[in-house]
């Protein structure tokens, strides 16, 4: 078999490639160069870009074979995630991988600002000695806000906290808790504005944070203050801030991001009170390479058809390690409850019950229809595409917790519709200290089963002599029974059997017991994929 092809656009570092590993046909295309791009895209299963590739719908449409698209970096503009969505192709990117260098850039605008660093240098570059034209301010005792409270901002906080600082923040999703935690003040923006002697503003782009710093907010601000965004250009209104600036509103600004990337025709630049740098947040030798590493290790998750913590446009986020080992039990599940139904399925609950509520489990909503539709439809099921498979069959779905479970610590159970009208469910928990996967309930009745590769699950009159039938009829065919468990209700009632055997039987030797057995039910699941 031919090695899945990994489609390289921009440069990116050699510990990527590394990451990637030997299992990937790695090709490398100018993202820039559009025919080039969209002709390397139709073998691609994978592209990794920075922020020069444009992945729209249109490059989307060219790549029938693409699940991943990997941004190296944290901004996704340059992607369109609608339309990788609808066509069931995976987005990630590098959420954590410059932080660190983002915090540390704006520590270095803040100071650039409150000592004039880079005007001093073009001064004494030039051959003129100006010490007192560059007179600054110490940051001790200062107050520095920072809007929005994130990972970055909470980074920033104890840098600044370092020197002495005050430091206050506007963040509408922080919990005062959270705060106190890291030793800030909640203000509300106006307050932060009017107290601040610094401002610092990380937030996302959207449309009711774009121009959220305009002239009514800056007209709150101190004239002896100063304002740095390294987060997303159109986060400050730059028309405002050029007023602002040439006014004497505020004392000056730092800047990173801009509407309009390179903005070479912005009035800004001209100013003497204005710090620039063309968009270095990401760009220091440790942020590249953990991006690019990054992102290449979701490349393989993705391309092996696991769960991608970094997906955008998967629900489910970063996964709580109480909440992790369930992942492959509901996989399994699911696969044992698309081979228990007779005919399509039309509804689909997952049940979970006990501790693990406590947690984020709307992953296991996603393992669950993952596994159900592996060994369904012909195409790699993913995370991504499993919804949208549900979707486009009809098969409604819903996630249900409960807090109490009765004979487990936690229970986790498929409960589903088919278009007969009849009802299927099957239930699995993790036992002991190894988590070892069992199947406890079928269609209602215990059972406490391993998972194995090959499973048999029949129903049947309750009556003697079963077992010695089928247990000849495997033996006759060479096919080792590795474990057997019968469940019934009441004695010469309905009984289920699952067994476990070493090999898949022929379809001829199933149909032969269905008719010697009189089963009303008698199926195989395979679970290896």
């Amino acid at each position: 078999m031919s090695k899945p092809v990994v489609l390289i656009a921009e440069e990116l570092s050699p510990a990527t490639v590394e990451a990637l590993g030997p299992d990937f046909e790695v090709v490398n295309v100018d993202g820039t160069d559009r025919p080039a791009l969209l002709d390397a895209l139709t073998n691609a299963d994978a592209i990794l870009v920075r922020s020069a590739t444009k992945v729209d719908a249109e490059a989307i449409a060219a790549a029938p074979k693409l699940k991943v698209v990997a941004r190296a970096g944290v901004g996704l503009d340059n992607v369109d995630i609608k339309a990788a969505t609808a066509a069931g192709v995976m987005v990630v990117n590098a959420p954590t991988s410059n932080i660190i260098s983002a915090a540390e850039l704006t520590v270095g605008h803040i100071l650039s600002l409150a000592r004039h660093i880079p005007a001093a240098h073009s001064a004494l570059a030039e051959g003129k000695w100006k010490r007192s034209a560059y007179t600054g301010v110490e940051l001790y005792e200062k107050t520095i806000g920072i809007i929005g409270l994130g990972r970055i901002g909470a980074l920033i906080t104890a840098r600044m906290q370092a020197f002495g600082t005050n430091v206050v923040a506007y963040d509408p999703y922080v919990t005062s808790a959270r705060a106190q935690q890291l030793g800030v003040t909640l203000l509300s923006l106006d307050e932060l504005l009017a107290q601040s002697d610094f401002i610092t503003i990380h937030m996302p782009k959207t449309p009711e944070t774009t121009g959220m710093i305009s002239d009514e907010q800056l007209a709150l601000m101190k004239p002896t203050s100063f304002i740095v965004n390294v987060a997303r250009g159109g986060l400050i209104d730059e028309d405002a801030l050029h007023r602002a600036l040439t006014a004497g509103t505020i004392a000056g600004a730092g800047l990173d991001v801009f509407v309009s990337e390179p903005p070479t025709d912005s009035p800004l630049l001209a100013l003497p009170n204005v710090v620039v740098t063309p968009h270095l947040g990401a760009s220091t030798d440790e942020a590249q390479e953990k991006a690019g590493v990054s992102v290449a290790k979701s490349v393989r998750l993705a391309l092996s058809g696991e769960l991608v913590p970094d997906a955008v446009n998967v629900a489910g986020g970063v996964i709580d390690p109480t909440v992790r080992p369930g992942i492959p039990l509901v996989e399994k599940l699911g696969q044992v409850f698309s081979g228990l139904a007779h005919s399509p399925l039309t509804s689909v609950d997952v049940i979970v019950r006990g501790e693990i509520v406590d947690f984020d489990v709307s992953v296991l909503k996603l393992a669950a229809l993952k596994g159900i539709f592996t060994n369904v439809v012909s195409e790699t099921v993913s995370y991504v595409n499993a919804p949208l498979l549900a979707e486009q069959r009809g098969v409604t779905t819903r996630l249900i917790t409960e807090a109490v479970s009765e004979e487990y610590r936690n229970l986790i159970t498929l409960e589903g519709a088919l278009s007969d009208g009849s009802q299927i469910s099957v239930s699995g928990t993790l036992t002991g200290t190894k988590q070892i996967e069992k199947i406890v309930e079928i269609n209602g009745y215990d059972v406490e089963v391993p998972f194995a590769e090959h499973l048999i699950v029949m129903t049947y009159d309750d009556r003697p002599g079963i077992v010695a039938i089928y247990g000849k009829e495997f033996g006759d065919a060479d096919i080792n029974i590795a474990g057997m468990q019968i469940a019934r209700h009441v004695a010469g009632g309905k009984a289920l059997s699952v067994l476990t055997v070493d090999s898949p039987a022929p379809e001829e030797l199933l149909e032969k017991l269905r008719t010697a057995i009189d089963a009303d039910s008698l199926q195989e699941i395979d679970l290896t994929e």
